[in-house]
């Protein structure tokens, strides 16, 4: 992990992007397997199982090119617009030196020192600590911070977190997760729509009157439909299987993002800041507080720091803020300060914070006016008091302002 952006890593990441860009044809033709099959059965609802399948293959077969070009052009839009499909998503603005000469200098600085082409800095006005690079392409090439990143964390924890940002679009890592975007986003959805079409198709008893006008088909055919709504009923689910499939490898698509990444852009971090410990404080800032509202899964997958817990975390995209930081003290021999707050989480404590009373009676604070610095304690019957002689600011020692009362003897108060 010493090493930076291992050159078989990077050719990993564009080997798959291209299988998953292939993939992505092939859960669309899957697809649309599965709205012809449905679409047969609407036709004709008394054939056979066997019918359907060799007729919904047929259909594939004539709708090939329609989906290949709709494919196409799905990855033509993204390739141009993703950059503005999750701005509108995040709300991230591009901003220059003039208006963030802080963030502005330190990615600069750090693109100067290692010969790297300089990508767009972006904003996003959130609360939440985190930030991602997209981009398909040196002209395409940015960085998002959140506002409260910025906030909270120090120039030196800034500049590592757009190191690990840098180092993803070194090791391609970027575009990798893009195509990953591009594909669950497309098989999401032509299956929605798939969905809805199924929902609201006719469904009972439609197919008899069907199946009585389609009698005029070709008798080799014929031999196929047979009175029996069984076959309808298992290419139905055989659909429906065939969607949900698609659906959910579009999903595990995401497992190709390797969790690998994560710490390589960590240890790219450590090699353009030489300041280990400034990552590690970085992570431990951001842990928990990430999340960023409104946003979709894909773009969380994109970020620094994507937080999932229990059975979620099966499919997260990204390790542990503990296990990455274990493997930058080991690795990297950072030292790891533990847990840490920041003052908006001691303001937000103290605003839900109310004072309790206490369960006995709170001693009453000690004034100038106390007898030898004690406490006064008041007497359990006051008027008892009425008829003594002294009274406790009698001392001279003990009046209040540091004045000095002669010693005089009162029949009652001095407030009477």
């Amino acid at each position: 992990m010493a090493a930076y952006g291992l050159y078989t890593h990077i050719a990993s990441n564009k080997t798959r992007s291209m299988l998953l860009l292939g993939g992505l044809f092939l859960l669309i033709y899957v697809l649309i397997y599965a709205g012809a099959l449905v679409a047969e059965v609407v036709i004709d609802g008394d054939a056979t199982a066997q019918y359907y399948l060799r007729a919904a293959f047929s259909d594939l077969i004539r709708a090939l090119p329609l989906a290949t070009c709709g494919a196409a052009a799905w990855i033509v839009a993204a390739y141009f617009f993703h950059q503005s499909i999750i701005d509108a998503v995040t709300g991230g603005e591009p901003v220059t030196r003039q208006q963030q000469p802080r963030l502005y200098n330190l990615l600069e600085n750090l693109c100067i020192s290692r010969g790297i082409a300089m990508p767009k800095l972006k904003i996003m006005d959130s609360p939440a600590l985190n930030a991602f690079a997209t981009g398909l392409n040196q002209q395409q090439y940015a960085v998002t911070v959140t506002t409260g990143l910025l906030a909270a964390l120090n120039d030196q924890e800034i500049e590592a977190v757009l190191g690990h940002e840098l180092t993803h679009i070194r090791n391609s890592d970027v575009q990798l997760m893009v195509v990953a975007v591009i594909i669950a986003g497309a098989v999401g959805f032509f299956g929605e729509l798939f969905f809805r079409l199924f929902a609201n198709m006719p469904w009972g008893g439609g197919w008899s009157s069907r199946s009585q006008g389609s009698s005029s088909r070709s008798s080799s055919s014929s031999s196929d439909r047979k009175s029996s709504g069984g076959g309808a009923i298992v290419v139905i689910i055989i659909a429906i299987v065939l969607i949900v499939l698609a659906w959910l490898l579009s999903q595990v698509v995401k497992l190709a993002l390797s969790r690998t990444r994560e710490y390589l852009a960590d240890a790219g971090s450590v090699e353009l800041t030489k300041n280990p410990d400034a990552m590690i404080s970085a992570l431990r800032k951001i842990e928990g507080r990430g999340e960023l509202p409104g946003a979709t899964s894909a773009v969380m997958e994109l970020c620094v720091d994507n937080p999932r817990e229990g059975f979620a975390d099966l499919f997260a995209t990204h390790p542990s803020v503990e296990a990455r930081i274990q493997a930058l003290v080991k690795f990297a021999g950072g030292h790891d300060p533990g847990p840490l707050s920041l003052p908006s989480d001691a303001g937000q404590q103290t605003d839900h914070q109310e004072p309790e009373p206490s369960d006995g009676e709170a001693p009453l604070p000690s004034g100038p006016w106390s007898l030898n610095g004690g406490t006064m304690t008041p007497d359990a019957n006051p008027a008892s008091d009425r008829g003594s002689s002294r009274g406790p600011w009698t001392d001279p020692a003990s009046a209040p302002s540091g004045r000095h009362l002669a010693p005089r003897a009162i029949d009652s108060p001095p407030w009477h």
